[in-house]
């Protein structure tokens, strides 16, 4: 479905970037990663201007061109009590300025039919405490995948993808939690990748500007107390 496409990603080295990675592999493309963790293509911060510049700068040297532009790296999660000033930016140079600066170094060098793919998290549309800086940066990018989307228009489609609960280690977690998903399970990386696949793919052409959150349904559950067992109680 790839063969001979060059795909780039953010945070490939674990977790769902890794999944992304190998599924992409298997069905032919060059996979081009950018992780602070050891791997096969380029280790570097993505919060680092010159890291980002660097690693641009090799892909387009190897392969000439980018076909599918994949924004995953992780930023840091901190909140109100305990994240400084630039723990905070850190997460934003992360999460929003790295993909926002990746389209802008790649913009001349997206082959016909580019595609580019942010992940963002339910967390851009719930949260819970303490959350502040992760929140914020998944919020943002959400945001910038429909800015780009406009600007971009003709050029390259870009999307984003909002996974909620993901068993990154794929251990089968069959707790509560994951009962409470309408699904009854939790996610695993497969389920991100794939969808990440699709929007890349020629079948999803007519697609751009999107956020597709990947949460088992989670966010669409109204939960009272009372509900299924729970009783809301407030901290004292």
């Amino acid at each position: 479905m790839f063969t001979d496409q060059v795909v780039v990603i953010t945070g490939g080295a674990s977790g769902i970037g890794k999944t992304m990675a190998e599924e992409f592999e298997k069905n032919g493309a060059a996979v081009c990663i950018i992780d602070v963790k050891e791997n096969p293509y380029f280790v570097g911060d993505v919060s680092k201007e010159e890291d980002l510049l660097a690693f641009a700068k090799k892909v387009i040297a190897d392969h000439g061109k980018v076909d599918h532009l994949i924004n995953n790296a992780l930023p840091r999660m901190k909140g109100l009590e305990d994240c400084s000033y630039e723990q905070f930016n850190e997460a934003l140079r992360v999460g929003v300025t790295a993909p926002f600066f990746l389209t802008k170094l790649f913009r001349d060098h997206f082959a016909p039919g580019a595609s580019i793919v942010n992940i963002s998290s339910s967390r851009d549309r719930m949260s819970q405490a303490n959350t502040e800086s992760y929140t914020a940066a998944k919020g943002g990018i959400s945001a910038l995948t429909h800015a780009l989307a406009v600007t971009l228009a003709g050029k390259v489609r870009v999307n984003s993808v909002s996974p909620g609960w993901i068993d990154t280690n794929f251990t089968k977690y069959n707790g509560p939690d994951a009962l409470q998903h309408p699904v009854h399970r939790v996610g695993d990386p497969l389920d991100i990748a794939n969808m990440v696949l699709f929007l890349c793919s020629k079948k999803a052409g007519f697609i751009t500007g999107e956020n597709i959150c990947i949460d088992g349904g989670m966010t669409k559950q109204m939960i009272y107390s009372g509900d299924e067992g729970w009783t809301f109680k407030p901290k004292e």
